[in-house]
Formats: structure tokens, sequence, C-alpha cells
């Protein structure tokens, strides 16, 4: 690489560490946080690039349970920095909230090893009720109701405010955000917001996060110019519900892709190593829109219960259904995964035989991908392939060849068909309970 010296062009990137990324490649709720838990043990940087507290990430190590929403789940590794991004939107009341959570379940002393972006912006209770007031309304999408598609609204319309608003000048900030509440008064008469109360809890808030915030672009850039850097990005929310890619509208307000990365803390696309897929060994969705392996039956029933499949942060009970691979191959197009975990593959330990969608037929002609359109993927027809159950527990196994055959070959027909080298497979909630193939 040669240099470029006295002013004359533009000089390259050196080449530096690459980052590791987690996406989930269904509708979120993959289990993204044990396998980051996983990856992290040696992080130097445990990144979030996008989205905001409609995440909820759960790592269990040594029986305790930790939830995350807008932390990195990185923040339990004691020597590891957890940088939240620009392309994260902050809701800074409850991001106290959970960290206050964070500290009575014990977590490492994260003062200095939690930075927060100057960029980020900030999502604000009227964000929220606006959400309700939206969502309680028709036309509904069956969103979190965390204020996260208003504020990125916002941010489109240039009129949201930004972490470095908060902790700058602080008349400016409360000018506009008098600004803000006007603009929202006049969309949703019925939201009431007491403007005095809300400046003076933002004063206090200002000084509590200011010794987080920082310019995490150069500080990220500066962490990728050592190459011996271990950084891992945590994606939040998943492929399915990529607001360009996903099943629109029913998606969140962000970028779920692999392209969020660059965007959401400002690296370019050459800093980007390994991406890992995560997925469940069935499908499950919250909320509203379409699903061509939905069970609503017994089934479905049954999944949900054992599975426990209810979302982290809202509680709302999730749908389940077989495992799409046309879905997956789909997430695998955009995001290039190196690899798949397959996650909670112990829920079907009592499936006398397991089904896995592989195409779909829309009036009889097979589709080549994943439809566009919602109203064209309720119509689709879902062809399975069905395999014989294992009909045992698989939680105690610790090695892939310790699983029933039957077990170890859903595992092969998923690599078969989706043509992807599946790296990890779940069988339990613990962070020991990931059984690694290679």
């Amino acid at each position: 690489m040669s240099a470029i010296v006295n002013g004359q062009g533009v000089s390259q990137r050196k080449e530096g560490a690459k980052v590791t990324v987690v996406l989930g490649a269904q509708w979120g709720d993959e289990g993204k946080g044990k396998l980051v838990d996983i990856l992290s043990t040696n992080a130097d940087l445990v990144c979030r690039c996008q989205g905001g507290n409609n995440a909820g990430h759960t790592v269990v190590v040594d029986s305790k349970e930790y939830f995350f929403h807008m932390v990195p789940s990185g923040l339990i590794q004691p020597n590891a920095v957890s940088v939240i991004g620009n392309g994260v939107v902050i809701h800074i009341p409850q991001f106290f909230e959970e960290l206050q959570a964070l500290d009575a379940k014990g977590v490492p002393d994260w003062q200095g090893r939690l930075l927060v972006s100057d960029r980020a912006h900030i999502v604000f209770d009227l964000h929220q009720e606006s959400d309700k007031l939206r969502e309680g309304g028709k036309g509904g999408l069956g969103t979190t109701k965390k204020g996260i598609g208003p504020t990125y609204a916002s941010k489109a319309q240039r009129i949201g405010l930004r972490i470095c608003d908060l902790v700058g000048d602080f008349e400016v900030f409360e000018k506009r955000f008098r600004g803000l509440v006007s603009h929202f008064q006049r969309l949703y008469p019925d939201l009431s917001t007491n403007v005095e109360d809300e400046i003076a809890k933002y004063k206090h808030y200002a000084e509590k996060i200011r010794p987080m915030v920082c310019d995490t672009v150069t500080y990220m850039h500066k962490a990728l110019q050592n190459e011996s850097a271990n950084i891992v990005v945590e994606g939040a929310n998943a492929l399915m519900l990529d607001i360009d890619f996903g099943t629109y509208p029913y998606v969140t307000s962000s970028n779920c892709a692999v392209g969020a990365v660059c965007t959401g803390l400002g690296i370019p696309p050459t800093a980007i190593g390994n991406v890992f897929g995560v997925t469940k060994a069935y499908t499950t969705r919250v909320g509203l829109g379409g699903f061509p392996t939905e069970l609503k039956n017994e089934l479905g029933d049954k999944m949900q219960q054992i599975g426990r499949e209810f979302g982290v942060t809202t509680g709302r009970k999730r749908r389940c259904g077989w495992l799409d691979l046309v879905m997956i191959k789909y997430s695998h197009m955009i995001n290039n995964f190196k690899s798949l975990a397959v996650a909670k593959l112990d829920v079907l330990d009592t499936f006398e035989e397991v089904k896995i969608g592989i195409s779909y037929k829309h009036k009889g002609k097979v589709l080549d991908s994943f439809p566009a359109s919602v109203e064209v993927l309720d119509e689709v027809e879902v062809e399975y392939i069905t395999l014989p159950g294992w009909m045992t527990s698989i939680e105690n196994c610790r090695t892939f060849s310790e699983l029933p055959v039957n077990a170890q070959s859903y595992v092969r027909k998923i690599e078969e068909i989706t043509q992807i080298p599946v790296q990890w497979v779940g069988v339990g909630k613990s962070r020991d309970a990931m059984i690694s193939l290679f």
C-alpha cells in the first residue's frame, strides 16, 4: 500500500481489526444475546449499532438471568468496553433503570466501561405516548410502543434531539425541546406533556449521562487501528424486521441488516469480518404480520409453552411455527453469514416428527425468494419436508456427537438446504448449553 504525501491525493486506510457481527435471521428473539455473550468472553469492545429498548436480549450465567434492552449484553464481561453507537435511539430514564437492574444482579462495575455516542438520538416520553396513541387506533402495527418509530421519524424530519444537544448548551436544548413538544401536540392533541417537569428532569439527566458520552465514531476508528482488537457488534431485532428488507409495514424503524453496522457505528465496510446469523430451531414472531409456517393449533401452543415464548421487552406471547428456510436463505443472501447458530433445539425434544419449510408457492408457481408483498406472503403455500423427532431430552448434551442421531440429522438438513454451516447448537438457557460444532 503506497503512502500519499505532501497533500497529494487521499491516503488509504491502514488495515486493522475486523469486527465480528451477530445478527438475527428471523423476526427477532432468536437468542442473539447468548451468542454475543460467548463471543464477548475475550472481547475488547461490544457494540450496539441500531434500535433501542424495543430490543430484548437475555443472557443466563450460573442460573442468573440478565436482561438487556439498550445496553450491549457484553457489559457483563468485566474487561470489555460497551459502546452504544450513533444509530441507537435512547430513552434515558429507562436506560438508567436498566443499568440499575443490572447493578442489582451483580454486573461488574461498568463505570468507565460504557460509552454513549454523542450523535445518538433521544427517545422522549412524548415519542412513547404518541406511539401508544397511534397503536391504540386503527392501523396499528403491533409495535412495542417504546417510541422507537416516532423517534426515528423525528430524526428523518430533522427535528430530533441528540445526546450532544443534551450535554451541550442546555438553553439551546430547552428551546429545541419546546419546539419538539409543540410539533407533537399539533399532531396529537390528546398528548399530555408537562414541559417544565421534563426540562428539569433532563437537566438532571444531562449531568448523569455526561461522563459516558463521547465521539464514538473516532473511538471506534482508533480501536480498529489495533489489528489484535476483538470487537463484537450485537445486532438488535432481525433481518425480517428490517425497514427495507423485512415484512413491511410490520417491521421496526431501523435497518437490522449488516449495513447498519457501518451506518450505526460510523465504520467502513472493509472493517466487517465474520457475520454470524442466529435462528431458532423453529420460528417465532411477536405482533402482527405474515407468518407462512405458523402453527395455529396444539403444536404451536406446545412450542410456545415449552419454549416459554414471551417477549423480553413486551411480555407478549409469541406466535410459533415450523422452521422456515426460505426466510433463512433470504437473510443469508443479504447478510452473507459465515455460519449459523441454531438456538433452542431442545424445545423440539418431545415432537414425534418435525417439519422444515423449504419453498413457497404462490398461485401454483414456486417463488425464487421471499416476497416483498405482504399480500403475497399471506397467500403462499409452504412446501415442507418432514423428519423424525428424537423424543429424548438433549439438555445435558455438550458435544454434537452426544445428540441423538435424529437431532443431528435435523441440523445437517438445515446445512444442506441453506448451504450455510451450522457452528453452534443451543440445547438450553445457560451459557454452557451452546454446543460448538467447530
